[in-house]
């Protein structure tokens, strides 16, 4: 028997995935760019992709674990490039509703000056579908719009040092929480962002249950529960604009087309 392969998901600490443990989202990211490969994450030989997509991931589609699963689910290529990128422009905040999946997921928001490190994927067309479908895309009610966001307003630097023309990002149509003062709310991970949002609603506790681990357990899966937690962030005046809904408009903010 050999040496087992250093390379798999499980021997990088990247097996876990948020849809099966709600209170570890946004889920493990890798440490550097890679290709994800199904259950391994190879080198990347190269960082733009002229033939895919590139999308920023600002929650758990920068999880491994979460992109294997989705991918999985419809049958698609999990052969994903996974770059780390330097990205300006943008905030990680707070979703302004409650996943079916058991969780409040990240979601951005603008942020001129900042700075962070992301990741951008490169998706091909079946991959960017089933993305899109996991985050509501086609859905007349679904909780994200897909936008492209040009590079004259968000600056997206490849660890390569290679600077984007732009990127598409999914924003939430439902805007993000703000931290009381309607400054969008940094989200801290997902035990201690429950736990806040607990001990600050009586209404929400009593809809979920006093503790991060109860929350997850009645939201998981019960679509009703979710709706209803969603339209309380609104009636508690829980939420505010994410400064990015101008981007979610195709007739305005269009993926230039290479000629």
């Amino acid at each position: 028997m050999g040496d087992p392969d250093p390379r798999t998901l499980d021997a990088l600490g990247l097996a876990e995935a948020p849809r099966d443990h709600p209170l570890t989202y946004p889920g493990a990211w890798p440490g550097e760019s890679g290709l994800l490969d199904g259950d391994r994450l190879l080198p990347l030989t190269r960082r733009v992709y002229e033939d895919r997509v590139p999308v920023v991931a600002v929650g758990s589609n920068a999880c491994p674990a979460q992109l294997r699963h989705k991918m999985a689910e419809y049958e698609v290529s999990g052969t994903i490039p996974m770059v780390k990128a330097r990205v300006t422009g943008i905030g990680i905040g707070v979703s302004a509703h409650v996943s079916l999946l058991g969780y409040v997921s990240a979601s951005p928001f603008h942020a001129p000056g900042a700075v962070g490190e992301l990741f951008l994927t490169w998706l091909d067309a079946a991959q960017l579908a089933v993305v899109d479908a996991s985050e509501g895309v086609p859905a007349a009610t679904g909780a994200y719009d897909r936008a492209w966001l040009p590079s004259s307003d968000i600056r997206i630097e490849l660890d390569s040092g290679e600077l984007l023309p732009g990127a598409y990002l999914y924003v939430n149509r439902r805007g993000v929480l703000h931290d009381g003062s309607g400054t969008p709310r940094a989200h801290p991970g997902e035990r201690p962002l429950l736990a806040s949002l607990l001990s600050g609603s009586p209404r929400l506790r009593r809809l979920f249950g006093d503790t991060p681990e109860e929350f997850c357990a009645r939201a998981r899966f019960d679509r009703a529960l979710c709706e209803r937690g969603t339209r309380l962030f609104a009636e508690e005046r829980m939420t505010t604009a994410s400064g990015l809904e101008r981007y979610a408009q195709p007739e305005r903010y269009a993926r230039p087309r290479r000629t």
